[in-house]
């Protein structure tokens, strides 16, 4: 089953969701309404798009899809978005452009952002050692074979928004006395993948702080709880929740008026769901809980939007920093957040591409993964191209040279999601035509 915006609906979403120009790299033409030719205005084709709509209705139909939403745009114009499918496949309400999905890792990129605000306003450097606004960080010692050591280094500010800080996630990493050491702190929550959420703020940075590193700071990319901790330094430096900050210098301003990191009561009834076992592995993959304002603002996996609004973030990203007249970043911070910040660190096993989409060919800046080249990557894109994805299937990218960027939600934790981001990035390339 799938839900088309039509007529009115398609005019009235538009009009309420007008970019500006891009900024970078290509001058956009004025957007407008959407109807009929507005993907060939921009140089995609409507019929080839149509493709997005012919793949997602048969994983649909096939049931290994409970639902999905995606929009695409290029040049400052909307040229696909579709509803597709069940919000909750327990009910028989549609899904629709409207509904709210937990984003997990698609959190962290709003959380650096909000960081880089912090830097851009002077009162943090990304040389600043972490111990200087979480003082319990200045005591770290780093896990060896025969006993723990003092780091080499101090973790730095660079070192959480690239992820060589030396942190861990105990659903990933393989030290097991880290692992043990991060469920028996509360960090880990048995049971429900990356939910950090049940400790106050404080508590996640006293207990981290006492548990070793997995690698000295600055030597290894190890995808972590590094973004946690980003939040963890906007409060200490704002005095604020981190997601009250994030309202306020980001959400607010964009216009994403249901991104936040727990889902009011009266907005229940639009949040997404999963199947309770998931068709592709037969395993279950219990969610979060947003029902409620959990213990801290998780800026790993925590957060919560609907479509539309991570279409606006994004766009404001490709616009180079600004939307609608309001501006988050600078053009200069935006390229600093989407360059190579890996150059000389060492290799892992598990780097930004081979563990997003299952191919290599990207590394990381400050908050992105981030394509080195048109080639080596298995998929569609241009060098530059930027994205971070989810747990439970969601995924965007942002193609600068293309001036395009594109987001998928869904509710569908999986082995199978990587090959939901290949697919959409491929149905959309395809869809160029000039």
């Amino acid at each position: 089953m799938q839900f088309k915006l039509r007529g009115l609906l398609a005019v009235a979403l538009v009009s309420a969701f007008v970019f500006a120009p891009s900024a970078v790299p290509v001058q956009a033409k004025p957007p407008v309404s959407l109807g009929e030719g507005g993907a060939e205005e921009v140089g995609m084709s409507t019929q080839r798009l149509d493709k997005i709509t012919t793949a997602f209705t048969k994983e649909i139909n096939d049931k290994k899809l409970p639902g999905a939403v995606v929009m695409v745009a290029r040049k400052g114009r909307i040229v696909y978005q579709n509803a597709f499918g069940l919000r909750d496949p327990k009910k028989a309400d549609p899904m629709g452009v409207d509904s709210i999905f937990r984003i997990y890792s698609m959190t962290k990129p709003l959380m650096s952002v909000g960081l880089m605000t912090l830097v851009e306003d002077g009162v943090v450097q990304l040389t600043d050692p972490v111990s200087k606004y979480l003082p319990p960080f200045k005591d770290l010692k780093v896990y060896t074979p025969t006993g723990d050591v003092a780091p080499d280094r101090p973790m730095t500010v660079q070192d959480l928004l690239r992820h060589t800080s030396g942190l861990a996630y105990g659903e990933i990493t393989k030290n097991e006395k880290v692992k043990d050491a991060l469920t028996k702190a509360g960090i880990v929550t048995p049971g429900v993948d990356y939910d950090a959420r049940n400790v106050t703020g404080t508590e996640e940075v006293e207990r981290l702080a006492g548990i070793p590193l997995v690698n000295q700071p600055g030597t290894l990319w190890e995808y972590s709880l590094a973004v946690d901790v980003q939040g963890r330094i906007i409060e200490a430096v704002t005095g604020k929740r981190a997601g009250d900050f994030l309202a306020e210098r980001i959400f607010e301003p964009l216009g994403m008026k249901d991104t936040g990191f727990f889902v009011p009561q009266a907005a229940l009834p639009r949040l997404a769901e999963a199947f309770e076992t998931d068709p592709s592995s037969g395993n279950k993959y219990p969610l979060i809980d947003v029902s409620k304002q959990p213990g801290n603002d998780s800026g790993g996996a925590g957060g919560v939007s609907t479509a539309t609004d991570y279409l606006r973030f994004i766009q404001m990203l490709l616009n180079g920093g600004v939307l609608d007249g309001v501006r988050v970043l600078s053009p200069t911070t935006v390229r600093l957040m989407t360059s190579d910040h890996l150059a000389g660190v060492v290799s892992n096993p598990h780097m930004p591409g081979e563990l997003l989409l299952g191919s290599k060919g990207y590394t990381f800046g400050l908050g992105f993964a981030v394509r080195m080249a048109d080639g080596i990557a298995a998929f569609p894109g241009t060098a530059g191209d930027y994205n971070w994805a989810g747990y439970a299937g969601t995924y965007f990218w942002v193609d600068p040279a293309q001036d395009l960027v594109a987001v998928l939600m869904t509710q569908a934790p999986s082995p199978a999601r990587a090959g939901y981001r290949r697919l959409l990035r491929q149905l959309v390339y395809q869809a160029i035509i000039d």
